[in-house]
């Protein structure tokens, strides 16, 4: 496999995926209905909304790369996120079965599990791939809706198909500078377990998802090693979910977005943290 279309190559994710996949030695398309700030790879302007386009740019290529969507909750109305995200991942989805390629990696998200948290608690933390799913967004139902469309279109093709729980994506340097504002109040990012990823390990997971020995429609946790914060992770729970029972005490600073099932398979491993990015 070496022709990958990275749909969304443009957004914050899609610039560190498309720089990874080229220093790797694939041959990347991006395929995004704005162009990137700093063109890096062939870019074809395309609205995957619309069937027939999705189809025309995605011909020819071995691999997908699915990273487009309304990005986040609250950024468009309800009803417009679900049906872009929703009508957008289905037509990439059927395209890549239609022309028979040989990997989808797509970005999910953590918001699946239940952020931010208020409606339901965590059930238990650290949070692993069990953990039960309950979207309390249009835009987390989409991705719910999302990754049981992948398990069908594996079960049709047998193609595989690798979800990416994408934790909240970090871009060096300019998003870290607000981190030190986190660590006197606990409540602040309390919404999904003071978890982040930075773009650089998104790429390095996204690699990995084409090249892992996977056969099904497998979904990923994908966060740093670490919390945002510099207390530990232990006396984060205890302090603001001290009914949530832990499966295991994390070590220090440990993520509670668990990426055990990351590193098992995929081989990940996050290279990077917002400490060695953030003067103290």
């Amino acid at each position: 496999m070496r022709k990958v279309l990275v749909t969304g190559g443009s957004g914050k994710a899609g610039r560190a995926v498309v720089r990874e996949l080229m220093e790797h030695g694939y041959e990347v398309l991006n395929a995004d209905a704005l162009p990137p700030r700093e063109p890096a790879s062939e870019f074809i302007r395309t609205d995957l909304t619309d069937l027939g386009q999705t189809i025309e740019v995605m011909s020819g290529c071995e691999g997908v790369v699915h990273l487009a969507a309304i990005p986040a909750p609250g950024l468009q109305p309800e009803g417009k996120t679900f049906e872009n995200n929703t009508l957008s991942t289905y037509n990439v989805f059927s395209a890549a079965v239609a022309l028979g390629v040989e990997r989808v990696v797509w970005a999910s998200s953590e918001t699946t599990l239940g952020l931010p948290f208020e409606r339901e608690k965590p059930a238990y933390a650290p949070i692993d791939e069990e953990h039960p799913l309950h979207p309390e967004s249009s835009y987390a139902l989409s991705k719910v809706i999302s990754e049981e469309m992948a398990r069908q279109m594996n079960r049709w093709s047998g193609i595989p198909f690798v979800g990416l729980r994408f934790s909240n994506v970090m871009e060096p340097p300019h998003d870290y500078e607000i981190f030190p504002s986190f660590q006197d109040d606990p409540e602040i990012r309390r919404w999904n377990l003071w978890g982040y990823v930075d773009a650089r390990d998104v790429a390095q997971s996204c690699r990995l998802g084409l090249e892992a020995d996977i056969s099904g429609a497998e979904a990923f946790i994908i966060a740093a090693a670490d919390t945002v914060m510099e207390r530990p992770s232990t006396e984060l729970m205890a302090e603001v979910y001290p009914d949530v029972p832990l499966k295991r005490e994390p070590a220090g600073n440990e993520t509670l977005l668990s990426i055990e099932k990351a590193r098992k398979v995929l081989g990940y491993e996050p290279r990077h943290s917002w400490r060695e990015e953030v003067s103290r």
